[in-house]
């Protein structure tokens, strides 16, 4: 399934069950959300793509694998948690961001949010891995939402981005605060590019 990274709004956590390697997930959403929705549809929410195994009204539900607990916040997950929710693309519709996988990468951690006149930025702090495919004015998601990369800083490990207001109102990205974890998906062809020029200049060593 794709994604655009154009969240199309929050859901609340209504209820998490975690067992051995499998955590059970429930949503609420809107009534528009889930208009013609169906079991087995792909959703993306806070950037991973879930599939859905019961709907009840405006509650979905979705069982979380082992993998995807290991490598996003769902480890830590609690009720009452907001949650960015945008359904699959399909034939025809616009990409108003870029395209997401809903195969989330790893986490980051915020160290600094800055709020001047009309703005807001958000710095995240990261590991060398992360942050060889992060440039600026590339794209990342970050919770789900496509988003243009601001200042890098490969000293600190450190990027930032910055917030317009809409992106704020429709995200939960308003409600982080410093040190809260985020789900990040790096765009495949800088990925791509990145691990091929790296492979082309170790057989050029090597040969």
């Amino acid at each position: 399934m794709v994604f655009t990274g154009i969240v199309e709004g929050t859901g609340i956590v209504t209820e998490i069950v975690h067992s051995k390697n499998l955590s059970k997930l429930t949503v609420q959403t809107s009534t528009e959300f889930c208009q013609d929705i169906k079991i087995g549809a792909s959703v993306c929410v806070d950037g991973v793509c879930l599939t859905i195994c019961t709907i009840d009204n405006d509650k979905l539900k979705f069982d979380i694998m082992m993998e995807t607990l290991s490598v996003t916040t769902f480890d830590a997950i609690k009720e009452e948690d907001i949650v960015n929710i945008e359904r699959s693309m399909k034939l025809g519709d616009e990409i108003g961001g870029h395209l997401l996988s809903g195969h989330v990468s790893s986490t980051v951690k915020i160290s600094k949010i800055e709020t001047p006149e009309n703005n807001h930025i958000l710095t995240f702090q990261t590991s060398s891995d992360v942050l060889k495919y992060i440039f600026p004015k590339g794209y990342v998601a970050l919770n789900g939402v496509s988003l243009t990369i601001g200042e890098v800083d490969k000293v600190k490990k450190t990027f930032n981005v910055y917030l317009i207001p809409e992106t704020l109102r429709l995200t939960n990205l308003q409600n982080k605060l410093v040190g809260n974890r985020i789900n990040i998906e790096l765009e495949t062809q800088t990925r791509n590019m990145v691990d091929t020029i790296s492979e082309i200049n170790k057989e050029s060593i090597h040969g």
